[in-house]
């Protein structure tokens, strides 16, 4: 790993640490610390969300442009000014406007800090680096969220300030470790640029409907995170208290298990997927996300003790949290990998738009949850499912480069030309190459 990566990844790592700060608390601080109710916490929601959904269509195009560090500071600027008018706000109109600027900076931020990271990777290196990405998120969300917990007294508001405050200045801290990065000056994504001529010409975002690939990646990825995080704090968790009477506690404790699991499975998971194909391990995840539905519903049934209830939730939460860390290495990186040269910015934006649509729709799933939770669950088995059945179709129009870009720079590193890339790699050689004995086939292939 390069300086550049460095900075780039222990930025990413102050910056979620510092959002673990405010995100568990917000609701408190809105509804009952400043005594506006619950109706405002709702709409500072929104206002957080629509913040996001305004930002990123025109993201893409000025990190295209302009490059990434000048829009990632921006943002980062845009943030902090959000986050401390948010701790100082008191009234409802102060705090939807504080939460719109804090939600499109930190909106903006993600695709900004993706397209750095895809610059200073390469199609084989980048699986790693976004799994690191991935898991230094989660910790620093973990760690922020434990110390905010010590601070904060719903007594006293000044402690809600401190922590806006902090989350502030990580911000700063973001845009000053940002600002001190030397990019490479070219970025090292030629080799998975598509190269169907369909896809020049015309506007960004023409350019991009008009890409098949992406457009079943982004219709995947919207399934996914409605799928997932869509349903963690609201439909799921409307389920989980209304239907297997699970305790606030315990909810505490599967969200817990969501975040330990990702973060001990992380780099467990990434030496299984990294030399995989990425369309299978999506569809794989969607399978075990299948399995986390049924145990769900098993906490719903009714059948067995309130402890084999919580554990089933548990268990629940901690299933998807091992999806996670497999999708962490893989739908970043193949978003990067589709993109044509010159476009990296406006795809990562794509892809971050459809998550925030995803996130800003879960909620739609509370009503089945509460009301009728069996339903719920059917439901999301069968989307879950779903998600394995597009993942094995977008592998069809996937490159080996695309699909599996550590097998195809392993094959071209021995000599091979692109012809037995791709034979190597469609006739499932790919799956074997941990093994020595595979790796020989490979290059006794390439020189034949």
């Amino acid at each position: 790993m390069g300086a550049a990566m460095r900075r780039i990844q222990a930025g990413n790592a102050l910056t979620a640490f510092g959002i673990g700060f405010t995100v568990p608390f917000l609701y408190i601080y809105v509804a009952q610390v400043r005594d506006l109710g619950s109706m405002a916490a709702t709409c500072a929601f929104v206002a957080f969300a629509l913040g996001a959904l305004v930002a990123l269509p025109f993201t893409g195009r000025v990190i295209d442009r302009r490059g990434p560090v000048p829009v990632v500071i921006g943002a980062a600027v845009t943030a902090s000014v959000g986050a401390l008018s948010l701790g100082l706000s008191t009234n409802a109109a102060a705090i939807l406007l504080s939460a719109l600027a804090l939600g499109a900076g930190q909106a903006v931020m993600q695709p900004a800090l993706a397209t750095m990271i895809v610059w200073c990777s390469t199609p084989s290196t980048r699986t790693r680096a976004f799994a690191l990405q991935f898991f230094m998120q989660n910790l620093g969300l973990g760690i922020g969220g434990l110390l905010g917990g010590q601070i904060v007294d719903e007594s006293r508001p000044g402690s809600f300030t401190l922590l806006f405050g902090i989350e502030a200045v990580m911000f700063l801290v973001l845009a000053g470790v940002i600002l001190s990065v030397r990019l490479p000056q070219v970025p090292s994504i030629k080799d998975a640029v598509p190269k169907d001529p369909s896809q020049s010409g015309g506007s960004g975002w023409k350019r991009l409907l008009r890409h098949k690939a992406m457009v079943q990646l982004c219709v995947l990825g919207f399934v996914v995170f409605f799928a997932c995080y869509g349903q963690f704090e609201s439909g799921l968790a409307a389920f989980g208290t209304e239907a297997a009477g699970i305790s606030p506690s315990t909810l505490g404790f599967a969200l817990a298990a969501n975040t330990g699991a990702i973060v001990v499975a992380q780099f467990v998971v990434l030496r299984l997927v990294e030399k995989r194909r990425r369309s299978r391990v999506i569809a794989l995840v969607g399978l075990i996300w299948t399995v986390a539905w049924v145990i769900a519903g098993f906490s719903g049934l009714g059948h067995g003790s309130a402890v084999m209830a919580a554990a089933a939730f548990i268990t629940t939460y901690a299933l998807f949290g091992i999806g996670e860390a497999m999708l962490s290495p893989t739908l970043a990186p193949l978003v990067a990998d589709l993109a044509p040269e010159g476009s990296v910015g406006q795809y990562n934006s794509a892809f971050a738009l459809v998550k925030q649509m995803a996130l800003a729709l879960g909620p739609l799933g509370v009503p089945l949850g509460a009301g009728v939770p069996m339903l719920y669950i059917g439901v999301f088995v069968f989307v879950s499912l779903g998600i394995a059945a597009l993942a094995l179709r977008l592998g069809r129009r996937l490159s080996p480069m695309q699909d599996n870009p550590w097998v195809a720079s392993r094959v071209v590193a021995q000599g091979g030309p692109a012809v037995v890339v791709e034979d190597a790699v469609a006739k499932g050689i790919a799956k074997d190459v941990t093994k020595d004995v595979s790796e020989d086939v490979v290059v006794e292939r390439v020189h034949a």
